[in-house]
């Protein structure tokens, strides 16, 4: 008798699992995209760490090709996405209640103060979503965001999120976002910035196309 032919064994199927971390930056953000639009900064100070977006929806040429983008969707991409985490994160201290202090509060607010700062931005223009988060999953989080969206001042245009880089230390170049939005008092005595105003322009026309 002629033998039987087996078939060869199928691959399993993928196994579902919830606490991959795919998953879990999925859900953390989900969560911030449906989050309400606020006022940058948020009109009240809150308690918490967690991730955040920033949203642009003014008329500058700069941003234009951003401008027909959030046009022609309903749904508004970022021009920035971050993180703040709770105090003591930075030295590998973990908190295990992610509620406690205003590590993000403080953050937006950071981020009002560096748009007032500069000559050609206003801080109307702008809107924010925030969630607090466990501070385990807050880096999974914002790293999420940025490859889903890869907004404009985390990829292509970077120094918005900086900060002085205190006395003794102003000889690093001045950042390509302190190119295109010059104001910020301690920026102005960086060294200069190797990458032109309009160098940096077609950069970002570039970054839409």
């Amino acid at each position: 008798m002629p033998k039987k032919e087996t078939e060869p064994p199928r691959e399993p199927s993928p196994l579902f699992n919830p606490l991959d971390k795919k998953q879990l930056a999925t859900s953390v953000g989900e969560a911030l995209l449906s989050a309400d639009l606020h006022p940058l900064p948020p009109h009240s100070r809150f308690s918490g760490a967690g991730v955040y977006a920033i949203y642009y929806f003014g008329d500058s040429p700069i941003y234009r090709m951003l401008t027909k983008l959030n046009t022609d969707q309903p749904c508004p991409v970022p021009i920035y996405v971050g993180k703040a985490i709770p105090i003591g994160g930075r030295k590998g201290e973990l908190q295990f209640d992610a509620t406690i202090g205003s590590a993000l509060s403080k953050r937006l607010s950071e981020h009002a103060e560096s748009i007032r700062q500069v000559k050609n931005l206003s801080l109307q223009d702008f809107k924010c979503r925030y969630l607090v988060v466990d501070d385990i999953w807050i880096p999974l989080g914002e790293s999420l965001l940025i490859r889903q969206f890869r907004p404009l001042w985390n990829v292509a245009i970077d120094g918005f999120g900086n900060h002085d880089p205190g006395s003794g230390r102003h000889r690093q170049q001045n950042s390509p976002w302190d190119v295109l939005h010059p104001g910020r008092s301690w920026a102005e005595r960086l060294a200069p910035c190797t990458k032109t105003r309009q160098g940096l322009i077609a950069q970002i026309d570039k970054h839409f196309g």
